[in-house]
């Protein structure tokens, strides 16, 4: 029987359509031919194009993953201790979690051996940080609100290390106590782990939050690589990323780029600028992040051949996480820009960037090309990111160990440390409302009738209650950014209790104070986080999404010592648990 030939498909590929194989061959084939065509069309910017086909090229066969875990070492030991065992945080991590190890088996990590510990009495393990319950716990709700907009974030991140370095002494003082301990492993860069924890509180949707939550790490990996982050622990720091070795494929399975980018510093920040004056204009057509080395006089991305290139400072991990925060936002606009508005169908097949936003986003770290819901979304998102940093192998939480401790937090989220002596909380952020000094002058310098208030004395701006956020793309103009305020703590030894991150649903009910005196009185992290949680809901006016996440330090054992314990507080949660369920006390308390 003489087969069909199908109308513009060849005599050969008629007979075979048939053919599954041949099927999905065509169709890869298709995929091939239509990227190499989007990747051949022309961009408003060069750089821009450039970068973005480097980008896309370099995903095609890898993307970058979130490790949700950190490596540990623990004793042999330790997995079935027994009553003469050892009295060390170690022996509370959970063991049936835990996925046993060996050098080699997992290439994204290199776990060195730690000194004076024989090869017989070591044990690699690989832990899901949320399975930790002893030393970290998160809790959320929906609250009285129809979903819950709020995200988290807890696990490694592949970065050079930041954490300040002590001296020799202290080191080998340190060493020695551990014995016994749980030390953790070093990352593939040949550093101690750092540590990631991170809560986004969404508006207007979750759209946002969980974009952040998914790839906001990965452009701070990213972000490090192409500026050339130096670790802080070594004197002679070679070119970053750490290259793998022959037969070692971490570079491929961490997500990483194959090779380091050879832009520097100053040259991304001056394109990442640009980028925003082009794009998007007003507020940002003179706008100077704080920790960017770009000269005030500044033209196009690209220096001019009678000038001198400007000079290349020092990359920080400060300018690194304001480039990442400014980026992911820049992208995530970009990308709700080019879909069509749910809420005007008249207009809907016309992008936003014919009038107003222009240019194209860049592919997430992730790999994947949605950003967003298949429409526009004109909501946007908060963030607090904390970054823990050790100089030696000695975990965070250990006593006797130093961390440096890093914050980068965008809108009204909250960050707070216990402090071991006093029992009192210190706050490492600052709302960025209307009302705010600093963001007061900064909103009205550009545009003086855009923060009213309203009936109930609330400060807005835009209609919005942040004045920093990701996301807000109608109000990006007037000045809502993603710039982030940074902010460096050195932790001693026991110094703090423990770290809590919180978005507004805690934060708008209850006080800082009350926050760390409920932890207190919980036995692990998790059960503080939930405890807060549910005391936020039970005494909350308003119902909204409530986040808390706690993380354990050095000083947890020592958490009620300080100050008057948890007994400061609870005179008062008293009275609001008594008055939320007796509704005819209100206002008499």
């Amino acid at each position: 029987m003489r087969p069909i030939r199908r109308r513009g498909i060849p005599r050969t590929q008629a007979a075979s359509a048939s053919n599954p194989n041949h099927l999905l061959d065509t169709f890869m084939g298709y995929i091939a031919t239509l990227i190499h065509h989007n990747m051949s069309r022309p961009f408003s910017s060069t750089a821009m194009a450039a970068r973005s086909r480097a980008r896309l090229l370099n995903t095609i066969n890898s993307r970058r993953a979130f490790h949700p875990y950190f490596i540990t070492h623990l004793p042999s030991s330790s997995m079935h201790p027994d009553s003469r065992g050892m009295a060390g945080p170690s022996h509370n991590l959970p063991r049936s979690a835990s996925t046993p190890l060996t050098p080699g088996t997992r290439p994204d990590t290199v776990p060195a051996r730690p000194p004076n510990m024989p090869a017989r009495d070591l044990t690699v393990v690989r832990i899901p940080l949320r399975s930790a319950k002893h030393h970290f716990g998160v809790s959320v709700s929906r609250g009285q609100r129809p979903r819950n907009e709020d995200a988290n974030q807890a696990g490694t991140i592949r970065i050079p290390a930041f954490a300040k370095r002590v001296p020799v002494s202290v080191v080998r003082h340190q060493t020695a106590s551990t014995a016994g301990e749980g030390t953790c492993a070093d990352n593939s860069l040949g550093d101690p782990q750092v540590f990631y924890f991170a809560v986004f509180d969404g508006h207007g949707g979750s759209e946002c939050s969980d974009f952040l939550r998914d790839e906001l790490h990965g452009y701070i990996e990213e972000a490090a690589a192409k500026f050339g982050l130096k670790s802080s622990l070594k004197k002679n720091n070679p070119d970053w990323p750490g290259q793998p070795s022959a037969g070692d494929q971490s570079g491929q399975e961490a997500g990483q780029t194959p090779g380091p980018d050879p832009h520097d510093a100053v040259q991304l920040e001056s394109e990442l600028l640009d980028e925003y004056k082009n794009t998007i204009g007003g507020y940002f057509r003179r706008f100077r992040p704080n920790y960017f080395h770009v000269s005030a006089r500044r033209g196009s991305s690209s220096t001019p051949p009678d000038q001198p290139p400007p000079e290349q400072a020092p990359a920080t991990l400060e300018s690194v996480l304001t480039y990442a925060f400014l980026r992911a936002d820049l992208d995530f606009v970009t990308a709700q820009a080019r879909k069509p508005d749910p809420d005007d169908p008249f207009v809907s097949d016309n992008p936003l960037n014919r009038d107003e936003i222009l240019g194209s986003p860049h592919l997430p770290p992730s790999g994947h090309h949605t950003i967003g819901g298949p429409t526009r979304f004109k909501g946007g998102s908060t963030a607090s990111i904390a970054l823990i940093s050790t100089p030696t192998p000695a975990p965070y939480w250990h006593p006797a160990a130093h961390a440096t401790l890093a914050v980068a937090h965008v809108g009204d989220t909250r960050v707070l440390l216990c402090e071991t002596a006093s029992g009192r909380p210190i706050a490492l952020t600052a709302n960025h409302r209307p009302s705010h000094p600093t963001e007061s002058r900064r909103l009205r310098r550009w545009i003086t009738d855009s923060v009213v208030t309203d009936s109930f004395g609330e400060e807005r701006f835009q209609g919005l209650a942040n004045s920093r956020s990701f996301g807000d793309m109608l109000s990006k103009r007037v000045g809502v950014s993603a710039e982030p305020d940074v902010e460096r703590v050195q932790m001693g030894p026991a110094q703090y209790s423990f770290l809590v991150l919180l978005s507004d649903g805690v934060s708008g009910t209850l006080s800082d104070q009350e926050v760390v005196d409920i932890i207190k009185e919980a036995a692990t992290p998790e059960e503080g986080a939930r405890k807060v949680v549910e005391y936020a809901t039970e005494v909350s006016g308003d119902g909204d999404n409530a986040t808390c996440m706690v993380v354990r330090l050095g000083g947890w054992e020592r958490r009620s010592e300080g100050g008057l314990g948890s007994l400061g507080t609870k005179e008062m949660r008293d009275m609001r648990r008594a008055e939320a369920q007796d509704p005819r006390r209100r206002g008499r308390l």
